[in-house]
């Protein structure tokens, strides 16, 4: 097939490759995967207007499914994957093709040159750069005719001080694979913050449904005690501005339900927008508020949190980076000694029997030294790669005594809640008999307005106190879990991050 059909069928080839769409390839990759849980839940949309009763399962695979951090993590993930992707084709063939078209007119002669030349370069694990590259050429002139050119070129270069080496030569490519590994921990991580805000949201919704539900019955008893009040001041046993005490307690009540509706509301859109949803959904959480006691070892603690923990893994990865990077640093300051060996052909062929065509071969064989006499940027850089060594081994320790810390803390502290929670619980029975108590010599005239009162207060701090010591045992539970990388496998989610 003559040159010039060669280059006209590879111009054809790239123009059908450059007219197909580029958006289908682009919306074909740029396909975002999600988190699941393992056991996916039915969630039933809501009608228009309609409370949407929610469960903190639900919360979480709503959030799984909508929340825009864990999404836009999951979009960065499409380029990561690809940087790992080029980065495994270090050691693959490389192909390039060039071509060109050139016409020149001078005064007495014209020229055509077509020329188009394939080239395929190769790094190999050991340094080795291996490059061949073939080039066919036509020349036509009015003045000599038409030449034909037609060459192989083949180059070999095995280094034997800098960039020699397995260590040094993979050294992209295992910091890309450390990188990737970095970037899951990354997404584990940010996967499970954003659960545990989720779950943390949807506890203060609890909390702010029982603050309106106790300021409610608060108000309730206050307007029973009024009631008996009336009661016994129409009996003469009571004087008439003894009722004020009580008329000043509804009336703080009431102010109760107005705060504790406002913080209600507060939390509903909290919860809402970490779930990415409407915000003006009606919302209740349905989840009973009830606690069980959680015990975990210590020692065991920490040892799970040093196999799962994103942090302290990924300074673990930090400690290889470095390492991999003292070593490139420390090698580029070596002498660059490479043995060096090649050969190449060329024919030319002229279309005119005037000119005789000729073929050259030529080989060679040796050793090129490049010797760095003054670069004291090189020393520059291995010096700051011994520092980031020894700064990481410092910064490594830290994470692992932080985390030691971090669980005994989380672990005791699970303990003292459990216990402040029973005694949350029995300081509630203790306050509602004595109000019943105080209301019984209420009624017989043995007591008076502010002793009941008194204990009204009583009951509703300790209400308060168990619902917040409840809440804070709860949420240690969950922080807890955060702590030992262990927040997707208590709620079963899947990353699908392959």
């Amino acid at each position: 097939m003559p040159i010039d059909s060669r280059l006209l069928l590879g111009a054809m080839t790239v123009l059908m490759f450059l007219s197909t769409p580029a958006w289908s390839w682009m919306e074909e990759v740029l396909q975002p995967s999600e988190p699941v849980m393992t056991h996916p839940l039915v969630v039933d949309e809501p009608s228009v207007g309609e409370v949407m009763e929610l469960t903190l399962a639900e919360a979480v695979a709503r959030g799984l499914q909508g929340n825009r951090t864990i999404s836009s993590a999951y979009w960065q993930r499409i380029s990561q994957r690809l940087d790992l992707e080029v980065s495994e084709e270090q050691f693959d063939p490389q192909f390039n093709v060039r071509g060109r078209y050139l016409a020149t007119q001078r005064d007495d002669d014209h020229e055509q040159i077509s020329e188009i030349s394939p080239t395929v370069i190769m790094e190999g694990p050991l340094g080795t750069n291996f490059s061949l590259s073939w080039t066919e050429a036509l020349n036509r002139s009015g003045e000599i005719g038409s030449r034909h050119s037609s060459g192989v070129t083949m180059a070999v270069i095995q280094p034997l001080l800098r960039d020699a080496g397995r260590d040094v030569a993979t050294a992209p490519l295992r910091l890309a694979r450390l990188r990737e590994q970095m970037n899951q921990l990354d997404l584990q991580s940010t996967v499970s913050q954003v659960v545990t805000q989720i779950v943390l949201a949807y506890r203060e919704l609890l909390r702010a449904q029982e603050q309106v539900r106790i300021a409610e019955e608060g108000l309730a008893r206050s307007r029973q005690l009024a009631e008996v009040n009336e009661a016994l001041i129409t009996a003469g046993q009571m004087a008439e501005f003894d009722i004020l005490q009580t008329q000043a307690d509804i009336a703080r009540r009431e102010l109760d339900i107005e705060e504790a509706v406002n913080q209600l509301e507060s939390q509903r859109l909290e919860l809402l927008h970490l779930m990415a949803m409407d915000l003006s959904t009606p919302l209740q959480a349905i989840d009973p508020l009830e606690a069980r006691q959680v015990s975990l070892d210590a020692e065991k603690a920490r040892q799970i949190a040093k196999t799962h923990q994103p942090e302290y893994l990924s300074q673990l990865i930090a400690r290889e980076q470095v390492e991999i990077q003292g070593t490139v640093a420390h090698n580029q300051r070596l002498w660059d000694v490479s043995l060096v060996g090649g050969a190449s052909q060329l024919q030319n062929r002229f279309g005119s029997s005037e000119y005789a065509g000729d073929r050259r071969w030529d080989a060679y064989a040796g050793v090129q030294v490049d010797i760095p006499i003054s670069n004291s940027g090189l020393r520059r850089d291995e010096v700051q790669a011994r520092v980031n060594i020894y700064d990481q081994a410092l910064r490594l320790t830290e994470t692992e005594q932080t985390l030691v810390r971090d669980i005994e803390d989380a672990v005791r502290n699970l303990e003292a809640q459990w216990r402040q929670y029973q005694l949350a619980q029995r300081a509630i029975e203790l306050s509602q008999r004595s109000l019943e108590v105080e209301r019984e010599k209420l009624s017989v005239g043995r007591s008076s307005n502010f002793q009941v009162l008194n204990q009204e207060t009583e009951l509703r701090n300790a209400e308060h106190t168990r619902l917040n010591v409840l809440i804070a045992y709860l949420n240690s539970q969950t922080q807890l879990d955060l702590r030992l990388g262990m927040t997707l496998q208590s709620w079963n989610i899947a990353l699908n991050d392959d």
